[in-house]
């Protein structure tokens, strides 16, 4: 059995036995939901980063150096910008916060918002989690240990296991480990790039420029109104905050993650450009690829590092999805009948997203339509609940349906069809919700004394 194989076997090994020895610790409801509502500052950063820097995130962001070099700094840097808003309405979202993000969607808006949320956010993260499915399989295929419908149904199988056992419980001791093993081989293939390989000098990524004909500003623009908002407000960001133990240890986690983000944006960018640059690349070579003058155990550190990214925001995104439809099937997450039915979810919610990402490969696309959609609906209505802004709370659920359709179609257009002005409806969107949810919730008629 080869280095990379052996490595494979005991990282998946391993997350199964967290997963089946959290099972044993589940005592509550909220040990499922929220670990218990118990969670250290310590952990609380290795979920949050481990979560935010997930397949998604870091194939999406070697697809882009490869294509605008050092600009694809600006994807997880945005990540990191969106973080550091959050922290100031951490403590805030922490106490207003009890299991998922409808929930607080419920206490603003009514339970016809509630529903309404219940409904698109586990469509659009169905989405997410394909993502991460889709990076999966690309990365065992690419490795060469099995093709990329094996590989894609491997992972799918993995986190699906270990979410459906433990919960919460399972993903906040995993992340923590997952964090652990991104950071630590991100730095350590780093430094190896700084040295000259055997077969010649070591690798000069291209010159640092953070905007080119690939990404300019408008783009930058668009990736903070698409993607950057959804840490300021994301179910799955959310759902770790909801495990913090209290206000503070909510906070500094927050702005702890926001500079480990901003860290791994760096090293991620460099290691892409040194890739490939380095001899035998090509244009289209991935970073999980590896360099020719890698030795096998480091091909392996890398194949590690990547499963530890996308099982830790898969597992995150699979539970939260199926909690929010447990909730709305049952009305409440309290009982066991409920923990039961988001235990089925998982299960359910996993082979859909499974489907989906044996059809659709495309991981840069797939992510920014969900998130997209995501931020044109919930990004206004959840900070003016937060904020406590006088809002027209019966139309809420009409600003969420008219902004998040307005943005989807945006991203088509621009997506699709190369029209410049679908950037426009992505912006509009906003305008939109704004329009419909800060409008006026009667309009006095002063004719005979009636009132709308």
């Amino acid at each position: 059995m080869s280095i990379i194989k052996i490595f494979l076997w005991v990282y998946l090994s391993g997350m199964l036995l967290i997963g089946l020895f959290s099972f044993f610790r589940i005592r509550t409801f909220a040990d499922y939901y929220v670990s218990g509502k118990k969670g250290a500052w310590w952990q609380i950063t290795g979920s949050l980063f481990a979560t935010i820097v997930g397949g998604s995130a870091l194939m999406g962001t070697v697809e882009l150096a490869q294509k605008a070099g050092w600009a694809a700094i600006w994807f997880l840097g945005s990540a990191s910008a969106g973080l550091v808003v959050l922290a100031f309405i951490a403590p805030r979202v922490r106490q207003l916060g009890r299991y998922t993000l409808p929930e607080m969607i419920c206490n603003f808006y009514g339970q016809k918002a509630d529903r309404v949320a219940s409904v698109m956010i586990p469509a659009a993260w169905l989405g997410i989690i394909a993502v991460q499915i889709i990076a999966g399989g690309k990365i065992l295929s690419a490795v060469q240990l099995m093709s990329y419908p094996q590989g894609a149904l491997l992972c799918a199988v993995i986190f699906m296991l270990y979410t459906l056992l433990g919960g919460q419980k399972s993903i906040i001791q995993t992340d923590f480990i997952q964090a652990l093993i991104i950071l630590i081989v991100l730095i350590v293939l780093s430094v190896m790039q700084f040295f000259p390989s055997p077969s010649g000098s070591a690798a000069e990524p291209m010159h640092f420029n953070l905007f080119n004909n690939q990404f300019g500003g408008t783009d930058l623009l668009i990736l903070l109104l698409t993607y950057s908002v959804t840490f300021v407000v994301g179910p799955d960001i959310y759902s770790r905050i909801f495990c913090a133990k209290d206000d503070k240890t909510a906070r500094r986690s927050v702005l702890l993650t926001a500079l480990l983000i901003l860290l791994t944006a760096g090293m991620l960018t460099w290691l892409t450009l040194a890739f490939s640059s380095g001899p035998g690349s090509g244009s289209g070579k991935l970073i999980f690829q590896g360099d020719a003058s890698l030795p096998p155990w480091a091909i392996g550190l890398l194949v590690v590092l990547m499963l530890s990214a996308i099982m830790s925001s898969a597992s995150a995104t699979l539970l939260t999805a199926s909690m929010i439809l447990s909730g709305l099937i049952t009305g409440e997450l309290d009982n066991k009948k409920s923990m039961n039915l988001t235990r089925a979810l998982v299960v359910v919610t996993g082979i859909m997203a499974l489907a989906l990402a044996l059809k659709v490969t495309s991981i840069l696309t797939a992510l920014l339509l969900s998130l997209t959609f995501f931020s044109g609906a919930f990004i206004l209505p959840v900070l003016a609940g937060i904020r406590g802004w006088k809002v027209n709370k019966e139309r809420a659920f009409a600003a969420m349906i008219a902004g998040g359709l307005t943005a989807l179609t945006g991203k088509v257009v621009q997506e699709f069809l190369n029209l410049d002005w679908g950037y426009g409806l992505i912006i509009g969107a906003y305008i939109v919700n704004a329009l419909i949810l800060f409008s006026p919730q009667r309009i006095q008629l002063l004719k005979k004394g009636s009132v709308i």
